[in-house]
């Protein structure tokens, strides 16, 4: 069973290589080959360590060895910008464990909602914890159209 934790500084490099990993494993379920490659390539280290150290709630699930199986992060505002798992850990509801520590967080915060700019991929996980879904986003990513969907939970 994965455990939870918090973020660690060290951890920037290894999440941003999960991120990469995940959306080019994950991606060609719902999306082109063009959309995954100019998804995936908007990972960079340092920009994972800036926003992973700017003071929001960022959650990582590791296994019994240590190994990263996914991270999740919680702005101050409620919003939840990323929610990626390893393909490794595909089956283990590690998103799903990610998800209710958030929502845990955003509760004992005096939060009243979260909202998301969910993929296609992460929609049904969102749907299926009652997100409300809002719109479309339709956006040009390096010249490549690619959308996802507005969804928040109120409570």
């Amino acid at each position: 069973m994965p455990t939870l934790r918090p973020y660690h500084p060290n951890d920037a490099a290894a999440l941003t290589a999960l991120y990469v990993r995940s959306v080019r494993h994950y991606g060609p379920r719902a999306y082109t080959p063009e959309q995954v490659a100019v998804w995936a390539a908007t990972a960079d280290v340092a920009h994972t360590a800036a926003r992973c150290g700017d003071g929001r709630h960022v959650v990582v699930a590791q296994d019994e060895a240590g190994r990263l199986l996914g991270f999740a992060d919680l702005e101050a505002d409620g919003h939840l910008d990323m929610l990626y798992v390893a393909p490794e850990a595909e089956g283990l509801h590690v998103g799903s464990q990610l998800y209710a520590a958030l929502e845990t967080h955003a509760r004992r915060r005096g939060l009243h909602r979260i909202f998301v700019e969910a993929s296609e991929l992460a929609r049904p996980l969102f749907e299926r914890r009652d997100f409300t879904l809002l719109g479309r986003n339709d956006l040009v990513l390096d010249g490549v159209d690619i959308h996802n969907y507005r969804m928040e939970k109120r409570w």
